[in-house]
């Protein structure tokens, strides 16, 4: 549950995709005897006051009638809203179901089952200091060429992760118009709005392929639960 400031604080697991790239719905596989998105949701709900899982809309009612979170807090709140054709559609449908007097917002990708806790404390921590979001950002560790031609300085760049976090506010007035952005922090920084970066870790890797899951379990074998 929240502990990070006197404002509620809800979060918005994002775990609509098709998992086209991994070759199934990569959200409903097994990691190390629990689901991918089981993993995303305790994470979240241990620093927040609720949570909204956002899955396809064949997946709503089966979400609704049970998820396997036994271990969320007692009277935490779930809720499940269904995701859209993009994924900032779907961002708007979770962000439609978190309750008006909710202070801060977190977003997290599901498909990123290993971010710790230390991560959702620094996001939090920032925003409630002030910042309008925060997100995790690591080193880009490989040369990055244009398709075209010229490499770009890897020294001026970042790669952004999840949970992101923000003040609700702020994340409600960048999605009226409804645009589409990779990520929710980029809506931001382009409105204006005061962006933080915190320390984001290796380990927090996207599960993309098959062979990232692999990894993930290595990780979670070698260094314990998430």
């Amino acid at each position: 549950m929240n502990s990070e400031g006197d404002g509620a604080i809800w979060a918005i697991v994002v775990a609509a995709g098709s998992g086209s790239r991994f070759g199934a719905a990569k959200q409903f596989v097994d990691l190390a005897g629990a689901s991918v998105l089981d993993r995303s949701v305790l994470t979240a709900a241990r620093h927040s006051d609720g949570v909204v899982v956002v899955v396809p809309s064949s997946e709503v009612a089966g979400l609704s009638s049970g998820l396997e979170s036994g271990e969320l807090p007692d009277g935490f709140e779930r809720r499940v809203a269904a995701g859209g054709p993009t994924r900032s559609e779907s961002v708007r449908n979770g962000l439609a179901a978190v309750p008006h007097n909710a202070e801060f917002v977190l977003v997290h990708d599901a498909a990123r089952p290993l971010a710790s806790d230390a991560i959702f404390e620094s996001v939090i921590a920032a925003v409630c200091a002030g910042a309008d979001a925060a997100t995790p950002v690591i080193a880009v560790a490989d040369t990055i060429r244009f398709r075209s031609g010229g490499a770009l300085d890897r020294d001026e760049l970042v790669a952004v992760q999840t949970p992101q976090a923000f003040r609700a506010e702020v994340l409600r007035l960048v999605h009226q118009q409804s645009p589409e952005a990779t990520d929710d922090v980029s809506l931001v920084a382009d409105a204006g709005g005061r962006v933080e970066l915190v320390a984001g870790e290796q380990r927090n890797l996207k599960l993309t392929t098959s062979y990232d899951l692999e990894v993930a379990a290595f990780h979670l074998s070698s260094g314990g639960e998430s």
